[in-house]
């Protein structure tokens, strides 16, 4: 079993709250990780439909059977719930590590979490397995074009299941049964077309416009449905990062996924050797490491420090991690060959933060250092500090 990262923190938080929240999207590994890290603690699904039932129609009765704690998966099938918790949670004795809920959508969006269990609750997010978690199995031995090709959830390396036959399946049962639930879209069709669109913009900067009019939509409905990506940890969005250049910064975020496989699903990518001469490869690259820096952050506890960087006379830097002492340029290349050309963007960001002392390219080849740039290969991502 491949130990989870995220499970020294949640272990941690349930010691010091009575609700720990597990997100992250479907089939991450929510259910097992609670199961594996509270094995005493009753587990109840809401995915069974009789169990939704029984708790919306009397929350108190329910919970009453549940007095010393529980495991609620997939709790967002039954958000009424959670206003009653807050009634259990402060009456009850016993004051951290009560209750472990898990969702498939991000609750931190929903009112009644933050309204009613403020305090009472902290969030781990948990998404798939990271580069690091994989390293030190035979399935951390993979190339690069196969982590692109391949991602990280779970069932698909447990059941050893090929990529083809996974993700199409995983995506029919996402827009069939949890975008519904988020929002009732009548037309599926119009939106698998949005997500392989979404697909073909990884790493670009968000053109509203544009992805409308190839979709045939309106704008609203874009963001609409960019927004159930974000809510369903499908993809997201990466914001630039604002200093004292305001002015010539330009504004619109870039969008990324939270997962290689699906992305490359979607751009229906069917091995690795296409992968290999694939139009995007350099920009799953981009996102595979991004993707990697925030499970970093995320398994933590902590929130993203993630941004990206781009003026109007077209200097950009690919990543910014704004950490508390430093703004550290981060540079990604899906190239095996080292070329000084990559480092433009950052030696250009240096000239306007003359303190720098740090910063990073990641390629497909060799470590090495050139002045303050440490040169380093994407199975070494874990070394940096963010």
């Amino acid at each position: 079993m491949v130990v989870r990262a995220a499970s020294k923190k949640l272990k941690q938080l349930a010691t010091k709250f009575p609700v720990v929240g597990l997100l992250g999207p479907r089939q991450s590994g929510k259910t097992t990780l609670a199961k594996e890290l509270f094995p005493k603690k009753p587990y109840v699904s809401f995915e069974n439909q009789d169990t939704v039932l029984l708790a919306i129609r009397d929350p108190r009765a329910f919970l009453s059977a549940y007095k010393n704690g529980a495991v609620f998966d997939e709790i967002q099938r039954a958000p009424q719930l959670l206003s009653y918790l807050q009634e259990l949670v402060d009456a009850h004795k016993k004051k951290a590590g009560l209750f472990v809920i898990t969702g498939s959508q991000n609750l931190l969006l929903l009112e009644t979490i933050t309204q009613t269990l403020a305090g009472r609750i902290a969030f781990i997010q948990l998404l798939p397995f990271s580069l690091a978690e994989l390293g030190d199995t035979n399935f951390g031995k993979q190339t690069l074009d196969g982590f692109l090709f391949r991602g990280g959830y779970p069932r698909l390396y447990q059941q050893r299941i090929s990529p083809t036959d996974y993700y199409p399946n995983y995506l029919l049962t996402y827009v069939e049964r949890d975008v519904r639930q988020i929002k009732n879209i009548s037309n599926l069709a119009l939106f698998q077309r949005f997500l392989k669109i979404c697909a073909t913009r990884t790493g670009q900067q968000l053109n509203y416009s544009a992805i409308a009019n190839d979709c045939g939509i309106d704008q609203k409905t874009v963001l609409n449905w960019l927004g159930i990506l974000e809510a369903s940890f499908i993809a997201f969005r990466l914001q630039p990062y604002y200093n004292n250049l305001g002015k010539r910064l330009l504004q619109m975020p870039k969008l990324y996924f939270y997962d290689l496989g699906l992305c490359s699903s979607l751009l229906e990518i069917e091995n690795e050797k296409q992968m290999a001469n694939h139009p995007l490869r350099g920009a799953l690259m981009e996102n595979f490491v991004i993707i990697e820096l925030l499970k970093s952050r995320l398994n933590r506890g902590l929130r993203s420090n993630l941004f990206y960087w781009r003026d109007r006379t077209g200097n950009e830097i690919d990543l910014l991690l704004d950490q508390s002492d430093a703004v550290v340029p981060v540079e990604i290349k899906s190239s095996t060959t080292f070329h000084l050309d990559f480092l433009k963007g950052i030696r250009y960001w240096q000239k306007l933060n003359a303190k720098l002392k740090l910063s990073y390219l990641v390629f497909n080849g060799k470590d090495g250092q050139v002045e303050k740039t440490k040169i380093m290969n994407w199975k070494n991502i874990d070394k940096i500090k963010n």
